[in-house]
């Protein structure tokens, strides 16, 4: 085998071990927790507070009102007993009742409009408990695939690495020093000869390159640096 061959081979085994090193950066950078799970989980924290906060002001309009209640019916039962003799105390006691019966209109107003707050609310909740659990499921779904690819990817490397110490030791260091020097400048170190142009540059190869690059010696395109390989 040439050493333009072995270089190549060289090539595909680094370019290969750079894509599933990308890969695996990417895989890695998605494991862990999802904007969208987090942002709907805080979400329905803060419409169960509001929740519960809105069924605390309903149960405190209900213990006001029964406590307005209670008061009209002592003034009530005040004003109907015949123990107030008084005209004058007669009528402040209708007064009150008429001012409670007032506040208690007042209070079992907003005692409905808290209660459909509450309902709007228990029905928010439900519907961003569904959204959650959809993106929940999908997110899970997604962390399991994504573990399976780190996995896989991680073996890859493994191979690919000890691919690359099989190949590299068939060339003598000198040579690999090169390599690493013009894949360093270059990005790719070898180009394919194919139909008498050099693949890296595009540009035609003289005959005395062909020539060269087919007897198997170490040959660089005159265009571009890069090392020959002629398949």
């Amino acid at each position: 085998m040439s050493v333009a061959k072995q270089l190549y081979e060289l090539q595909e085994v680094d370019l290969a071990f750079e894509s599933r090193e990308q890969a695996l950066e990417q895989v890695t950078g998605k494991l862990g927790e999802n904007k969208a799970v987090l942002d709907a989980r805080s979400k329905l924290a803060s419409e169960n507070q509001r929740r519960e906060e809105l069924r605390h002001k309903q149960h405190s309009l209900v213990l006001e009102i029964n406590d307005v209640t209670t008061k009209i019916a002592n003034a009530e039962e005040e004003l109907y007993s015949g123990r107030t003799k008084n005209p004058k105390e007669l009528a402040n006691l209708q007064h009150e009742i008429e001012i409670l019966k007032a506040k208690r209109s007042e209070l079992e107003d907003r005692t409905i409009e808290v209660m459909e707050q509450v309902e709007a609310a228990v029905t928010n909740v439900g519907a961003i408990k569904s959204e959650l659990e959809i993106l929940e499921a999908e997110w899970q779904a997604e962390q399991e695939k994504l573990k399976a690819d780190k996995a896989r990817l991680e073996a890859e490397l493994v191979s690919l690495r000890q691919r690359r110490e099989a190949v590299s030791s068939q060339v003598v260091p000198e040579v690999i020093a090169f390599y690493c020097e013009l894949q360093k400048g270059k990005g790719t170190a070898v180009a394919m000869v194919e139909q008498g142009v050099c693949r890296g540059c595009r540009l035609s190869l003289s005959n005395a390159e062909l020539q060269r690059a087919r007897s198997g010696d170490l040959t660089q395109c005159s265009s571009c640096g890069r090392i020959l390989f002629l398949a």
